[in-house]
């Protein structure tokens, strides 16, 4: 009997587990936030106003953004980049990975005088880290190292990573005065790469342990505590009291995004 009801609490924790993991994209599919019917070719790629123009902005500028991912992958993910913009520059810099650049170009990293914040294919984008001023200034050579050292330049893989956010979330991880929490659905930033099982959280103000992005956990003072489950996660967080939830993301306080 004791094996028995061992085995129903196993079986009643694991179908807790798994509602919690296919929910989430299943809400997010039903209120209707990713268009099923787009097309890359014509999807709005246009600015979003949410970046200060650089014109008109003589301070330095890092903006980290986030955007639901294209089509089916935005039931379950987000894709990220990075925005710099130098003191007295009139453009802003765009870092992020591409996969489709791979075949063409040999490499996913693609760095580009563009707008800050485009619509991410018919997606709108939103602030994740706001910093600027001389803290902006002083990260930006920082952050342009942090890309040119890029360690997957020449590899992608949608799940569980590398691909987008595990690019952002290695320029975190080398540059953490950075101070970044990526969203819960950045699937791929708890990839650390083959053979690695524990490393800094993106946020440098915790640790994490990573089994090839597929599983694992999280404990830091920015994100909270997170668990990684076939690269979905599922989290709280104490600091501003919020839950993570797969495909949701954060339910709760926003994050703070300034520096």
């Amino acid at each position: 009997m004791t094996t028995r009801a061992a085995r129903r609490r196993l079986t009643r924790a694991l179908l807790v587990v798994i509602t919690m993991l296919v929910s989430g994209p299943l809400l997010v599919g039903a209120r209707g936030d990713i268009n099923f019917d787009a097309d890359w070719r014509t999807a709005d790629r246009s600015s979003a106003g949410i970046a200060p123009p650089a014109a008109s902005t003589p301070e330095a500028v890092v903006q980290v953004y986030a955007a639901r991912a294209f089509h089916w992958r935005g039931l379950f993910g987000v894709h990220t980049w990075v925005a710099t913009k130098a003191a007295g520059a009139g453009s802003y810099t765009v870092h992020e990975v591409l996969g489709w650049k791979q075949a063409r170009a040999g490499t996913v990293v693609e760095s580009r005088a563009d707008l800050p914040d485009r619509s991410w294919y018919d997606a709108d984008p939103w602030l994740v880290r706001d910093i600027r001023g001389p803290a902006a200034a002083a990260l930006i050579p920082q952050i342009e190292a942090a890309v040119a050292s890029y360690p997957h330049a020449q590899r992608y893989r949608i799940w569980p990573g590398p691909n987008s956010n595990t690019f952002v979330a290695w320029i975190a991880r080398e540059v953490p005065a950075l101070g970044v929490s990526l969203p819960p659905t950045a699937i791929g930033k708890d990839y650390l790469g083959e053979g690695r099982w524990f490393g800094p959280a993106p946020s440098g103000t915790g640790y994490q342990l990573s089994c090839g992005g597929w599983f694992g956990a999280l404990v830091a003072r920015r994100e909270g505590i997170e668990f990684n489950v076939l690269g979905l996660v599922l989290g709280v967080d104490l600091l501003r009291p919020a839950l993570k939830l797969p495909g949701l993301g954060r339910v709760g306080l926003a994050e703070d995004i300034a520096g």
